[in-house]
């Protein structure tokens, strides 16, 4: 058993970190403001992990998540994900996520539909925001209902979905709140 390791890598965005066991990736951390949180938060998630070299199945995901991360296609299909620990239920949808293709976006309502578990849009919406997989499993697809793009798990740094779907050249919904600061009512005609 060679056991677990992590290592830091160069993307567009700023610096991620990746995680893996005997058996694949088990976590991905999208940056934090500075790279000495995102190695803290590695540290605090697989605190018996240590910095090495990546293995190949590794290598093909970080190759993949640095082009993606530029706005170019690439295929993390084939990236094995060690899933000991997750759920039943999420491990489904992080399956179903992991299909959607770049640059389209499925709301939690169509993947629970998908998934045959239609009163289950609040799991599949807690599922989603505990995605260890951040960008192998594309959880910022997957958007709540009126398709808001705002919020990422807590492996997503300071990263917004919104800002992962247009490097990804997606259309989105920007949330209801955003779109009232940005254009702000007009105010009332004077009556007369």
């Amino acid at each position: 058993m060679a056991g677990r390791g992590y290592t830091i890598f160069d993307t567009m965005i700023g610096r991620c970190g990746i995680a893996w066991g005997d058996s694949g990736v088990i976590g991905v951390q999208l940056p934090e403001a500075r790279e000495i949180e995102t190695r803290r938060r590695l540290f605090h998630l697989y605190p018996e992990a240590r910095e090495l070299r990546p293995p190949l199945n590794v290598e093909l995901a970080i190759d993949g998540i640095v082009a993606l991360l530029r706005g170019k296609a690439a295929d993390l299909s084939e990236v094995m994900l060690d899933m000991t620990g997750i759920p039943a239920f999420n491990a489904r949808v992080y399956q179903f996520t992991r299909t959607v293709p770049r640059g389209e976006t499925r709301t939690y309502g169509e993947v629970a539909s998908s998934l045959r578990a239609t009163g289950a849009v609040h799991s599949v919406a807690q599922a989603i925001s505990r995605n260890p997989f951040m960008i192998v499993v594309p959880c910022h697809r997957v958007l709540e209902a009126g398709g808001y793009a705002d919020r990422i798990s807590p492996n997503g740094g300071t990263i917004s979905k919104r800002r992962l779907l247009s490097i990804e050249g997606a259309n989105m919904t920007f949330s209801k709140t955003l779109f009232d600061v940005l254009l702000p009512v007009a105010p009332p005609r004077p009556q007369g």
